[in-house]
Formats: structure tokens, C-alpha cells, sequence
């Protein structure tokens, strides 16, 4: 009689598990001195009282400009370093989904502020400026780093196309509404639609209806991110290292929301100050929403980016998704909500973008997703994001109001 061997059914863990165990946390007094010596930029943080001060005693709006925009740098960095805390006690997958969430709270909060002083041209090359700086600033930093500290590095390539893929519909919702008004301005041989105008109404409706179907496709891909297409994502699992939270839960909740109310002062007064910058600078607004507001936020990331590798923390997985998700979430979710949003407070904001900007997507997108082909990087990679966003910046700062 033959004996069959035992077969004994170990349970596996979840794929893709939403919480881990906690390891003890610091205590509070070594948190708040993390707070402040978590990176030499935090010496900054002197420019936000003096940015309520400027405006409060109304300065040349120069100098409040100038202050508030230093102001917001450090309270980024220390946003983010809360963030990756609270991140840091969840699992990889969605700890990244929750930290690129986190990084986009900072921008969102100068393009609500924005777009409640009215300054709807400004949010609408904001919105695609930091796309762009994501795609070929941010990337071609986070390449030509990798390269350099650790040559020869792979990524899940298949992640990275899955969120470009869903950028391909932003950009869609974007040429759409540009065609619309182009092909309407021929008909009526007309060259400028009014804000009162008929069409520009419809424009509006066209808007608000794209805006919610954007909305929808955001929640389907985070239903595919984090339930049906976990495996996509596992090469982050695998990659997950052993960093601890540096802050107390507490802490890190405190912080983020004492950041999050002196960023919307900051960024109040930085809005008020646009129009008198744009006036006595003779800068364009274009130049000013594409590439000076959006790189406030991306100064702390590219700091991050320079110094990770140092502390040999240069996770090449985690950065080019967070890079390209953090692009895809503002195309997804913060454009069609800073959109509703116009809708409910009587801010005429919609998807409508000056032909320019749309092709500047449109390239800014096709060429990140032609070279993350292969899944690997080298320099030159990087040096030709660069080269790309430096000629954008360049067009975008001749640009004609």
C-alpha cells in the first residue's frame, strides 16, 4: 500500500496587502527635531513669516512674489517628509498611490487659491505645467542621477505605460475642446470667443461633462491599480526596503495640516501678486503658470531626487512611477476637479487650452512614453528630457501675452 506524501495548504499573504505592522514609533521630541533637520533647505522656512509680512505691509508686489514663492519650497519638503512618514506604514503599492496623492496636495492648493482670485489662465498652464515638469524635469533629473550612482538600473516599464496610457485621455480632453473653438472661430470668422459668447457656453457645458467623465476613468484606474492589476505593480513589493517612519503618526498628521494652512496663505498672497509681476516684469502668464508656479513644488522633488542616491535611497521603481503617476493624477483627477470646482464657486475654468500648450502635452507625453521603452535607463535619456524642457521653457517665455 502506498503512502501519499502530506500536502500541507500554507496561507500566503495577500498580494498586495493595504496595511503592515507598525514598528514602534519615535518618540516626540525626536520627531520635531527631525522636522527640522530633515533637509538644509528647511533654513528657507524664515521667507514665510517674512511673505505674510511683505503682504500684510504691502510691499512691491515683486517682493511678495519672490517671498511667498521661497516660503512654499521648504513647507513642500516638509509636507512631502510627513507624507512619506504616514506612507511609510502601508504597503508599497499603495503607499505610493497615497504619496503621490500627497505630493499633488501642495500645487492643488495654489491652483484652488488661484482660481478663486480668478486667475484662470494662470491654473490652466499651471495645471499643464507641472504635467510637463513631472515628465521631462523631474524624470530626466531622476535618470541622469540613477545613472550616475547606479549605473545600469531597470524599471517596471509595464506600470509606467498603464499611466501614460490614461494620459493619452487627457490629452484627448484637451485637443477636443482647442479643435471645438478653432473650428467655431473659422465658421464666424472670428479670431477671440468672449466669455459671454454662445459658443463659449457650450464650451463650458463640453467642460463640465469631460470633466466628470475624467473623473470616472481616475476611479477606474485606481480600481486597477489597487484590486484587479495588482500584479503589475509587485515589482515595487519586491523592491520595498526596510525604511521606518522617522515621525509619530500624530506628528505626521500635525504637520501635514499646519503645512497644508500656511501653504494656502502663502499661496493667497503669491496668487494677489501675480498681476503686478506680470505688469512690471512684462512676463506673459503663460511663462509664468507653465513653468514658475509649477516648479515651486518641483524644486523640493529634484532636491530629493539629487540627494536620495547619496543616502542610497534611489528607488528607480518608486521614482518614475511617482513622477508619471503624479503626472497622470493631475491630468485625471486635479484638472477635472479644479474644473467642478470653477463650476460650483462661478469661475468660468475649462478644459479649453491654447493650441501651443495642447501640442506641448501632446509631444511632452508621446516622447516620455516612446523613450521608457525597454524598461531601462541611461544619461542620455535624462539630458534629452532636460534639453526638451528647456526649449519649452525658452517658447513658452517669448510667448506672446
Amino acid at each position: 500500500m502506498s503512502s501519499q506524501p502530506l500536502i500541507v495548504s500554507i496561507p500566503t499573504p495577500p498580494s498586495s496587502p493595504v496595511l503592515y505592522y507598525s514598528p514602534p514609533s519615535p518618540t516626540l521630541c525626536k520627531s520635531l527635531k527631525v522636522i527640522f533637520t530633515t533637509s538644509w533647505i528647511n533654513v528657507l522656512l524664515i521667507f514665510v513669516p517674512l511673505g505674510y509680512i511683505a503682504f500684510e505691509l504691502k510691499w512691491n508686489t515683486t517682493w511678495v512674489f519672490v517671498l511667498n514663492f521661497l516660503a512654499i519650497i521648504p513647507l513642500a519638503i516638509l509636507f512631502e517628509f510627513a507624507a512619506e512618514s504616514v506612507s511609510l506604514r502601508v504597503g508599497r503599492v499603495t503607499g505610493c498611490l497615497l504619496n503621490t496623492t500627497f505630493s499633488n496636495t501642495i500645487e492643488s492648493i495654489v491652483f484652488i487659491v488661484a482660481l478663486k482670485e480668478g486667475q484662470i489662465r494662470i491654473v490652466q498652464a499651471s495645471i499643464l505645467g507641472s504635467i510637463i515638469s513631472n515628465l521631462l524635469l523631474v524624470l530626466g533629473m531622476r535618470f541622469i542621477a540613477g545613472e550616475i550612482y547606479h549605473r545600469g538600473q531597470s524599471f517596471n516599464v509595464t506600470a509606467a505605460q498603464t499611466a501614460l496610457s490614461s494620459m493619452s485621455l487627457a490629452c484627448i480632453s484637451l485637443i477636443i475642446p482647442a479643435a471645438f473653438i478653432s473650428f467655431v472661430s473659422s465658421v464666424e470668422n472670428s479670431d477671440i470667443i468672449s466669455n459671454d459668447d454662445e459658443k463659449y457656453k457650450e464650451i463650458l457645458n463640453l467642460s463640465h461633462g469631460t470633466a466628470i467623465i475624467l473623473l470616472i476613468t481616475y476611479i477606474l484606474y485606481l480600481l486597477f491599480h489597487l484590486k484587479t492589476h495588482t500584479h503589475f505593480y509587485q515589482a515595487e513589493e519586491e523592491n520595498e526596503n526596510d525604511e521606518q517612519p522617522q515621525l509619530t503618526l500624530i506628528v505626521s498628521l500635525l504637520l501635514l495640516a499646519v503645512v497644508t494652512v500656511s501653504v494656502s496663505f502663502s499661496a493667497d498672497y503669491l496668487a494677489d501678486s501675480i498681476e503686478g509681476i506680470v505688469e512690471s516684469h512684462e512676463l506673459n502668464k503663460t511663462f509664468v503658470g507653465l513653468i514658475l508656479i509649477p516648479n515651486i513644488k518641483k524644486i523640493s522633488e529634484i532636491v530629493g531626487t539629487l540627494t536620495s542616491p547619496m543616502k542610497n535611497k534611489m528607488d528607480l521603481h518608486y521614482a518614475i512611477h511617482s513622477a508619471v503617476g503624479s503626472s497622470m493624477q493631475i491630468a485625471l483627477f486635479v484638472s477635472p476637479l479644479l474644473v467642478i470646482l470653477g463650476w460650483i464657486i462661478g469661475q468660468q475654468m475649462t478644459l479649453f487650452f491654447h493650441t501651443f500648450e495642447t501640442i506641448i502635452l501632446f509631444a511632452s507625453v508621446m516622447m516620455t512614453y516612446y523613450l521608457i521603452q525597454g524598461g531601462e535607463t541611461h544619461w542620455l535619456k535624462g539630458a534629452i528630457f532636460l534639453a526638451t524642457y528647456v526649449i519649452i521653457a525658452l517658447a513658452t517665455y517669448f510667448y506672446p501675452n
